[in-house]
């Protein structure tokens, strides 16, 4: 966020959970401290056997080497090794689909509405072809209706890996989830906190290098959705 006069600036933690990233970990980091200079970066490394942690540490962030496997897993343990005394903690995607453009104005929503809780970016509101036609959109479209019905989270993209969640509501949150099903758990989380979730259109990029989220974790995704609606 470019500094305006005398305003209060946010203080920011970023948060990548990787594995095998190295097409797209720089780019990642170099345009969220673009946007967002100064800035934490915390790497949470699943063992790559590729470039990725001599990348981002490269590029100034801190690197914390993953024991266990799993994004939701890769997230507690970030969570418990960032520094939140921040304000805010932003939380993306290493493989670069997420532009780190809309960040400041998810933050801005959140400087200026006390209520909002979390800002997630919203992948499919733009039509385009590479998104709309993929299988993993029809299978968020079922995820979303499902996380409402059983949930009363009513998000339209409740698996977008970008979000800025305010740092304070993550002191108290022991996570559950060691897979995919991360992010649903954070919506739930932070709705039981009394804070209410926006989403804010974004423009979705095709990824650099291999997709990890299979079919199969859908069946985990679901699972996590009944589970929360049961605590």
């Amino acid at each position: 966020m470019q500094n305006r006069g005398h305003e209060h600036m946010p203080s920011i933690q970023v948060i990548i959970a990787a594995l095998n990233e190295e097409e797209g970990i720089g780019q990642t980091i170099a345009e969220l401290r673009n946007e967002l200079a100064p800035l934490r970066v915390l790497v949470v490394d699943g063992r790559s056997t590729d470039r990725t942690v001599e990348i981002a540490k490269n590029m100034g962030a801190d690197i914390l080497l993953q024991e266990e496997i799993g994004k939701g897993n890769a997230i507690a343990k970030a969570i418990e090794n960032s520094d939140l005394g921040v304000d805010y903690v932003v939380i993306t995607d290493a493989d670069y689909t997420y532009p780190a453009e809309y960040v400041p104005a998810m933050i801005r929503i959140m400087e200026d509405q006390p209520e909002v809780g979390m800002v997630c970016g919203y992948r499919f509101n733009n039509k385009d072809k590479h998104v709309m036609r993929h299988a993993f959109y029809f299978g968020n479209k079922v995820i979303a209706l499902t996380h409402n019905l059983l949930n009363g989270v009513s998000l339209a993209d409740p698996l977008t890996g970008l979000r800025v969640v305010r740092a304070h509501v993550l002191r108290n949150w022991t996570v559950k989830s060691k897979g995919f099903d991360i992010e649903v758990e954070l919506n739930h989380h932070v709705a039981r906190q009394g804070y209410t979730i926006m989403e804010l259109p974004i423009k979705y990029r095709q990824r650099l290098g291999q997709k990890k989220l299979q079919v199969k974790h859908g069946a985990e995704i679901l699972r996590r959705i009944m589970l929360e609606s049961i605590y």
